[in-house]
C-alpha cells in the first residue's frame, strides 16, 4: 500500500475537501500531501480542514507542483492521485509493479483522442512500452519508480515522461483497469484547449529536458531561438550538450576531462563564426558571445534580459528573445545552452557588421574579461550582490 499520496490541485475547493477524506478513508496510514499549484481561491484551506498538509506554491504547472510538493514527502511508496478524483485506488496501489497506472472503465468525455494517440506513440517510440491510458494522473510508484521519475516533466508532460522513464529504467509497468471517474472535459472550447495543452506538454515533456536551480525539470525549449539560418549550427552545438553533458563546468574542467560537449562547443562554435564571417576578429566575437551569454543563464530570464539589452544595441533580432522570455521567467521552459549559445551567437554576428575594427577589438577584449571573470568567479553571485542588478535581474520572476 501507499506510503503518501500526493495530490496536485489548482482551484478545487469545491471537490477537493471530499478527495482527500476519502483518500484518508482508503489510505488511514498515509501521509495526504496536496501540492497547491498557486490556487487562486480555498482550495489550500479546505484541504487542510479535510486532514491533508499542504505545499503551497507558485503557479506553474502540474509536474513542476508534484515535484516541488514529493521533496517534502518521506520516503516510501508513492500514489499520485488527481483533485478532482472519485472512485477506489486501494486495488492501484496494492498493484504488484513498480509503475502502476489506473485505467478508465469507462470512458468519460474527451475530444477525438488525438492527444492520447500522440502520447501513446511518443511512448512506444522513445521507450518500446505500450500503454492505453498514456494521460493517466492516477499513478502508484515504488521507491525504485519514484527514483527513476522524479524529478517529473512540467506541465501535463510529467505522465507521458514518466512512463518513459519507467520502462527506460527496466522497471515493470502494469495498468490496472478500475472503475474511476473526474471531471471530464467536453467537446467545446474549454475542452479542446485543455487538451491542446496537455498535447503540448506532453512533446516538450518527451524532448530535451534539464533540471533548474530550483531542482524542476523544465523542457529546454531555447533551440527554438536558434532555428535561424546564421546560426542553427550553434544551437544543435549547444542541444548537444543540453542532452549529453556531464558535470564539467568551465573551460579549464572540460580541458582537464578531454572528451566532452564543452570540448565540442570549445571548437564547433568558433568553426561557425570563421565559415559565417572569414575573419579572426568575428570568430572570436561569435565564441565569447555565444560563451558570455551562457554564463549568465544561471536563473530564469537573466540571460534572456541581458541578450534584450544587448541586441537593441547591435541591432539583433528581438523577437525570438521576447516570446521565450515569459516562459523562462515563470520556470515553464528552459533557454539551455541550445538558446543561450544561438543568441549570444547572434549578438556576435550582429557586431561584426554594426562595430568599426576597433570596435570588435574592444568588445573581443571586454568578452574575454568576462569570460575570464566567469571561470574565477560566478557572474550569477556578482550580480545579486550588485543592488540595481539584483533588482532588475529579479524582475518578472515567479
Amino acid at each position: 500500500m501507499a506510503d503518501v499520496v500526493l495530490v496536485a490541485a489548482r482551484d478545487e475547493e469545491e471537490r477537493i475537501g471530499a478527495t482527500v477524506v476519502a483518500l484518508r478513508e482508503q489510505f488511514p496510514d498515509a501521509e495526504i500531501l496536496v501540492a497547491d499549484d498557486g490556487s487562486r481561491d480555498a482550495t489550500a484551506a479546505r484541504a487542510e480542514e479535510a486532514g491533508a498538509r499542504v505545499v503551497r506554491l507558485p503557479r506553474r504547472g502540474k509536474g513542476q507542483a508534484l515535484t516541488a510538493a514529493e521533496r517534502e514527502a518521506p520516503a516510501g511508496r508513492l500514489l499520485l492521485a488527481d483533485a478532482d478524483l472519485t472512485g477506489d485506488l486501494r486495488p492501484l496501489a496494492a498493484a504488484d509493479a513498480d509503475l502502476a497506472i489506473a485505467a478508465f472503465a469507462e470512458r468519460q468525455g474527451g475530444g477525438f483522442g488525438i492527444a492520447r494517440r500522440t502520447a501513446r506513440g511518443l511512448i512506444k517510440t522513445l521507450s518500446g512500452a505500450d500503454a492505453r491510458e498514456p494521460l493517466s494522473g492516477q499513478r502508484a510508484l515504488s521507491p525504485a519508480a519514484r527514483r527513476a521519475v522524479f524529478p517529473v516533466a512540467a506541465g501535463f508532460g510529467c505522465e507521458v515522461r514518466s512512463t518513459i522513464d519507467a520502462a527506460r529504467a527496466g522497471l515493470r509497468i502494469e495498468e490496472v483497469e478500475l472503475p474511476l471517474a473526474h471531471r471530464a472535459t467536453g467537446r467545446d472550447l474549454r475542452g479542446f484547449a485543455h487538451r491542446a495543452h496537455q498535447l503540448v506538454d506532453a512533446l516538450l515533456g518527451a524532448g530535451p529536458t534539464a533540471v533548474n536551480h530550483r531542482g524542476l525539470r523544465l523542457p529546454v525549449v531555447g533551440w527554438l531561438a536558434g532555428l535561424r539560418r546564421d546560426v542553427w549550427p550553434v544551437a544543435l552545438i549547444g542541444l548537444a550538450d543540453d542532452v549529453w553533458s556531464g558535470p564539467e563546468r568551465g573551460f579549464r574542467a572540460h580541458l582537464g576531462r578531454g572528451r566532452t560537449t564543452g570540448i565540442l562547443k570549445l571548437v564547433g562554435i568558433p568553426a561557425v563564426g570563421l565559415v559565417r564571417t572569414r575573419s579572426l576578429s568575428g570568430t572570436l566575437l561569435v565564441a565569447l558571445s555565444a560563451n558570455a551569454l551562457n554564463q549568465l543563464d544561471t536563473k530564469p530570464g537573466r540571460a534572456l534580459k541581458a541578450y534584450l539589452v544587448a541586441a537593441s544595441a547591435v541591432g539583433a533580432p528581438r523577437r525570438p528573445a521576447v516570446c521565450l522570455l515569459p516562459y523562462d521567467l515563470r520556470e515553464m521552459g528552459m533557454l539551455g545552452d541550445a538558446g543561450a549559445n544561438a543568441l549570444g551567437a547572434l549578438l556576435g554576428l550582429n557586431s561584426v557588421s554594426r562595430l568599426t575594427a576597433r570596435g570588435r577589438w574592444i568588445a573581443i577584449g571586454a568578452l574575454a574579461g568576462l569570460t575570464l571573470l566567469g571561470e574565477r568567479h560566478s557572474l550569477g553571485a556578482l550580480i545579486e550582490r550588485t543592488p540595481v542588478l539584483r533588482e532588475l535581474d529579479a524582475a518578472g520572476r515567479a
